[in-house]
């Protein structure tokens, strides 16, 4: 089916080696700031797929996301940081790129080309219909990510997706589309940039959301993140001191014996 990819049009703008820096900041930050009002058009469709995960997700099913270059990246890190901020297991949200790890620093020709290899990697990590696979891809005609959703909807798998083009053969694919229109690139094609940004704040919102919804945030705090650097303990602390009403001293004290603020507010409460 054809379609018209708007991630690929002409930029709105012209002659860009010769604006001044000035000029070319103001005309980036003014395509930019059109993005988060076009994620707003699509908040239905992110609901709808949110629903999705945490269902499956309270059920012991997992949530992966999958893409190749900036989409695969940004998926990738959205899963990286689930575990310290929420602390949930590793497994519980998997980022695959095409080409694997390698391809998170250096691209790899060809591997979005790939119809078997998304598949594959799926497998690797015992898919199932326990599960929710979410391919990214801005054009979306990534051959990587839509044929593994392809066989994930034969095998009963909910899909999800986050592009940015109407009516793409992903947007056609998944069971839960999430189409984020944002127009031509500043630079033509450059789909890392408002697209890349667009993706970025629907997984967002994906994830924050999901893991609300899981339990995972007690009134406005990260009571479940992991304690890994000098930053979260001594954010752990000013939980504590906020939310329990005692002092720095018996804050600390209270997070070196519990090593989790959940876990310390429930001791401190006999909860």
């Amino acid at each position: 089916m054809d379609f018209i990819k708007t991630t690929e049009q002409d930029s709105n703008y012209n002659n860009l080696e010769n604006m001044s820096i000035s000029e070319l900041l103001t005309n980036i930050n003014n395509e930019d700031k059109t993005v988060p009002l076009a994620v707003e058009k699509s908040l239905p469709q992110i609901k709808k797929l949110i629903e999705q995960i945490v269902e499956k997700l309270k059920n012991g099913g997992r949530l992966f996301y999958m893409g190749a270059g900036t989409s695969g990246r940004l998926g990738v890190v959205d899963a990286s940081e689930c575990p310290p901020t929420f602390g949930v297991p590793h497994e519980l949200v998997v980022g695959l790129i095409a080409g694997g790890d390698s391809a998170i620093r250096k691209a790899v020709e060809f591997a979005e080309d790939s119809t078997e290899q998304g598949w594959k990697d799926l497998q690797e990590h015992n898919i199932s219909e326990n599960d929710v696979v979410v391919g990214i891809a801005a054009s979306g005609t990534t051959p990587y990510v839509i044929s593994a959703l392809e066989k994930c909807n034969q095998e009963n798998i909910v899909t999800g997706c986050i592009t940015c083009n109407n009516d793409s053969p992903l947007a056609l694919t998944a069971q839960f589309p999430i189409v984020v229109i944002v127009g031509p690139e500043f630079v033509t094609g450059s789909s890392r940039m408002k697209a890349g940004t667009a993706q970025k704040l629907v997984l967002n919102m994906l994830s924050t959301a999901t893991m609300i919804q899981l339990g995972k945030v007690k009134g406005n705090k990260m009571v479940d993140m992991q304690l890994s650097n000098n930053k979260l303990v001594d954010r752990g602390v000013r939980m504590l001191v906020s939310e329990l009403n005692i002092d720095q001293e018996t804050a600390s004290n209270l997070l070196t014996q519990y090593g989790n603020v959940r876990e310390a507010i429930k001791n401190y409460r006999n909860e």
